[in-house]
């Protein structure tokens, strides 16, 4: 569909765009009295028609409806009447010829653009420098040889040993409390765990406690506690009558 040729059938005005343009251009044709939301409806009413939307037959359109609304609107307003008047109808074909060479040019830049895309669609661009643009020079800051010299001295020296000495989880051994509870009880029949043992570290309280094990296995002492978390007494075997005679009243009062 061609612009130029559509067919208006307005009430100042019958026949193609391209007359009407051609009489409003010669000032043979108020512009005020063109209805130019009828140009508009009827050219809807041809797209319509076709079924098919034509990107560059709009895009034409509507640079000459605006064109025409712009000298329309210079007639209607008071203000703009100074400059309507100065306006000469050549002028005016100037102008519009102007923008319609205008648009044609963006037109025709737009559809070589797409040109280019379809073409080169399957290439791609290097995000890098060109192979033969020319290396930038790297310069250095001056140095002092004998700091780099400090440098290299410290690099090659051996790295000192690591200790892992603070790591190293130390036991005493179970044979070491056995035969200190052997001694304790050769010198009274009786002793408190709790009593003797309490100034040592958790660790060594229980390989304390592994040791008595060993000795009740023995069947050389007698553990007993008077209630769960109360003190532990221990007796040499053969002896726990007279420990239960000898006990204390502060032993008692800790057991509860």
């Amino acid at each position: 569909m061609i612009v130029r040729e559509l067919e208006l059938d307005l009430d100042a005005f019958e026949g193609p765009f391209d007359l009407l343009l051609t009489l409003i251009l010669k000032e043979e044709l108020d512009l005020a009295d063109v209805d130019v939301a009828g140009i508009v409806v009827r050219f809807v009413e041809r797209l319509a028609e076709r079924e098919a939307l034509d990107l560059d037959v709009c895009g034409e359109f509507l640079v000459l409806v605006a064109a025409l609304l712009e000298l329309k609107a210079r007639g209607l307003f008071e203000d703009e009447a100074a400059e309507l008047s100065e306006l000469e109808p050549e002028e005016a074909a100037e102008e519009l010829a102007r923008r319609l060479a205008e648009y044609r040019r963006m037109k025709e830049a737009a559809g070589w653009l797409s040109e280019r895309l379809a073409g080169e669609r399957d290439r791609f661009f290097r995000l890098g420098p060109a192979p033969l643009a020319p290396e930038p020079e790297r310069r250095l800051a001056p140095q002092d040889p004998e700091s780099l010299a400090g440098v290299l001295r410290l690099l090659a020296a051996e790295p000192p040993t690591v200790s892992l000495k603070h790591m190293e989880l130390r036991f005493p051994p179970v044979a070491q409390f056995v035969e200190r509870f052997r001694a304790l009880l050769r010198r009274r029949s009786r002793f408190d765990f709790d009593a003797e043992l309490g100034a040592l570290s958790r660790a060594e309280q229980a390989v304390a406690f592994l040791a008595l094990l060993e000795l009740r296995r023995a069947d050389e002492i007698s553990i007993s506690q008077a209630a769960p978390f109360a003190p532990i007494r221990v007796t040499r075997v053969g002896e726990e009558s007279a420990a239960a005679d000898e006990r204390t009243t502060a032993w008692n009062v800790r057991s509860a």
